[in-house]
């Protein structure tokens, strides 16, 4: 097989279109890889919120904390500054692009992507990340 073919097998999605989609993405890239702390996530979510950034960064940081404790496996991310995207990435902001609007396929997308069937905690702080982003004029479609 060759590398290509093993790159796109690996990350068979393109990046959304959607800016705020995109700093979404990196954010959990880099708390995902980096920690909750993570500087870099920090400034780029201070850069497109600005003095409102605190509720969308304590979102963030207890959506990974939710992720990372439910799942029953590994959540597949891709470096920070890959041009594609994995399944598990595409799930995510997919799920967090339609909680409002379509929470019967968010709550399946979700338990197929932690193993587990209770993902009542986990679409609540997604729902509360797509509110904050929301509110402040930025919402996450994919």
């Amino acid at each position: 097989m060759s590398e290509i073919t093993t790159t796109i097998a690996a990350l068979p999605h393109a990046l959304p279109a959607c800016p705020n989609a995109r700093i979404a993405l990196f954010t959990l890239r880099r708390m995902g890889a980096h920690g909750l702390h993570d500087a870099r996530a920090t400034h780029a979510l201070f850069t497109m919120f600005g003095e409102g950034f605190r509720r969308p960064l304590v979102l963030m940081r207890a959506l990974m904390t939710d992720l990372a404790t439910t799942a029953a496996d590994t959540i597949a991310i891709a470096p920070c500054c890959c041009a594609r995207m994995t399944a598990a990435e595409r799930a995510l902001l997919t799920v967090i692009a339609r909680i409002e609007t379509a929470p019967d396929t968010a709550r399946l997308l979700m338990s197929d992507l932690l193993g587990v069937r209770r993902v009542d905690p986990v679409l609540a702080s997604l729902a509360a990340v797509s509110a904050a982003w929301a509110d402040d004029g930025r919402p996450i479609c994919v």
